[in-house]
C-alpha cells in the first residue's frame, strides 16, 4: 500500500526540494579529535540497534486508542463538541491525534537523517564528521519505526506541520555549519524529545512506551554531540554573531510554542479552524504541555552559551526561563535507563518463558530442545 492512500489529505508534493547551501568540508588530519566526543563516536556504534527485532513489533493496538494516554489530553476534551461525540467519534478523535503525533514525529525524524548527513558534509571537524555518521544511522533507524508503527498499528498518516516544515527548510537553507545543529538538535528534538517523554510517560501501551524509551536512548547521546559541538564553536563567536542565532532560537520557540497544537486534526473534525485554535488555546492540558515543551530546550541553549538578555526576556515571557536550571545530564541518564530497563524486563519475562516451555516438556516425559 502507498503511504500517500494513508494520509488524511494528500500533501501537495510527493517530494520536497530544498537548494542546497554552504560548503562540503573535507579534512586532512586524521590523527586527532575531542576525546569526550570520539568517545560518544564509539558509544554511538556500540549503541546501534535493529528496529525490527529490539521492538516488539507482534503487540497488538488498538487504532481507536493506540496510545492509551488520558483523553484529558484532547484539546476538545470538556467543550460542548466533546459532550456530543459517541463513544466511537472519541476512538476516531484519539486515532487521528496520535496519527498527527506520530506523523509529526516521522517527519521530523527525516528531516533530523538530512541535517545530520548535511552535519557530516559541512563540519570541519573528523571527530563531529564520524559521530554524525552514526547519527545520520540513527535517524533513519527511528523514521523506520515510526513509519512502521503508523502504517502497520494505526493505518493513517497526516502530512508534515506547515509550522514544522518551514522551521526545518530555514535551517537547511542557512549556509552556516552550525546551524542544522542549532535548528535540528537544539530545537525541534529538543521539542520531539520533550512531546516523546509525556507520552512515554502517561501511555500504558507497551509497544508505543518501547518505540519512544528505545529512540530516547539514541537522542540522549544526539543532544550530548550537539551541546559538546556548538559549546565549543560558539565560544569562538563574535557578539554579533551570538545574537543572530539567538534571534534563530526565539523565532523558533514562538513558532513551536504558538503552532504546532494539532489544529489540523480538529478541522478534520468540522470545527472550523477558528475555533480549533480557539479550543486548543483554552485546554489546561495543553497549556501545561507547552511549557514542559521547553524542558530540553532551555537549559540546552543556556549551556552552549546562547543565553543573552533578549533570549532570557523571551524565556520570561514564555513562563520557561526557570528552566534554564534543570539538570539536562541528568535528563539524558533518566532516558538511557528507562530503556534499559525496558530490555532488562523484556529479556527477563522471555527467559521466564523458556524456562517454563523446558520444564513442560520435562514434566511431559519429553527432554528438553538441544542448543546449537
Amino acid at each position: 500500500m502507498s503511504t500517500h492512500e494513508l494520509y488524511t489529505h494528500a500533501p501537495d508534493e510527493t517530494t520536497w526540494q530544498i537548494p542546497a547551501t554552504g560548503a562540503a568540508r573535507f579534512s586532512w588530519e586524521y590523527d586527532e579529535g575531542r576525546a569526550r566526543l570520539l568517545a560518544l563516536y564509539q558509544k554511538g556504534k556500540d549503541k546501534q540497534w535493529d528496529g525490527a527485532k529490539r521492538i516488539a513489533w507482534d503487540l497488538e493496538v488498538d487504532p481507536l486508542d493506540p496510545l492509551g494516554t488520558p483523553d484529558e489530553s484532547l484539546s476538545l476534551y470538556g467543550t460542548r463538541h466533546w459532550a456530543k461525540m459517541t463513544e466511537r467519534d472519541k476512538g476516531e478523535l484519539r486515532k487521528h491525534y496520535a496519527s498527527w503525533q506520530f506523523s509529526q514525529f516521522l517527519h521530523g525524524e527525516q528531516g533530523a537523517m538530512v541535517c545530520a548527513a548535511r552535519i557530516v558534509e559541512s563540519v570541519p571537524d573528523l571527530d563531529a564528521k564520524f559521530y554524525s555518521a552514526t547519527q545520520t544511522m540513527d535517524e533513519a533507524r527511528h523514521a523506520e519505526v515510526y513509519g512502521r508503527f503508523l502504517h502497520d498499528k494505526i493505518g493513517m498518516l497526516y502530512p508534515i506541520n506547515d509550522n514544522l516544515q518551514s522551521l526545518l527548510g530555514d535551517t537547511l537553507r542557512d549556509s552556516r555549519w552550525d546551524m542544522p545543529y542549532l535548528g535540528m538538535q537544539v530545537l525541534i528534538e529538543g521539542l520531539a524529545l520533550a512531546a516523546f517523554g509525556m507520552i512515554r510517560d502517561t501511555t500504558d501501551k507497551p509497544l508505543p512506551k518501547q518505540i519512544l524509551a528505545y529512540v530516547m536512548q539514541d537522542e540522549a547521546r544526539h543532544v550530548a554531540f550537539g551541546r559538546m559541538a556548538l559549546r565549543d564553536y560558539y565560544k569562538q563567536l563574535s557578539d554579533a554573531e551570538l545574537r543572530e542565532r539567538e534571534e534563530f532560537v526565539i523565532e523558533g520557540c514562538y513558532l513551536m510554542r504558538d503552532r504546532l497544537r494539532g489544529v489540523e486534526v480538529l478541522e478534520n473534525f468540522g470545527i472550523p479552524k477558528a475555533e480549533a485554535e480557539e479550543c486548543s488555546e483554552n485546554s489546561e492540558f495543553l497549556a501545561i504541555f507547552r511549557q514542559l515543551l521547553f524542558s530540553r530546550i532551555v537549559p540546552c541553549v543556556k549551556d552552549i552559551g546562547l543565553w543573552g538578555k533578549r533570549l532570557q526576556e523571551a524565556y520570561v515571557d514564555m513562563g520557561v526561563f526557570e528552566m534554564g536550571n534543570a539538570n539536562l545530564d541528568q535528563l539524558m541518564a533518566q532516558d538511557e535507563e528507562i530503556a534499559e530497563k525496558l530490555d532488562a524486563e523484556r529479556f527477563a519475562a522471555e527467559e521466564g518463558q523458556r524456562v517454563a516451555e523446558v520444564e513442560d516438556m520435562i514434566a511431559a516425559g519429553g527432554s528438553p530442545p538441544s542448543e546449537s
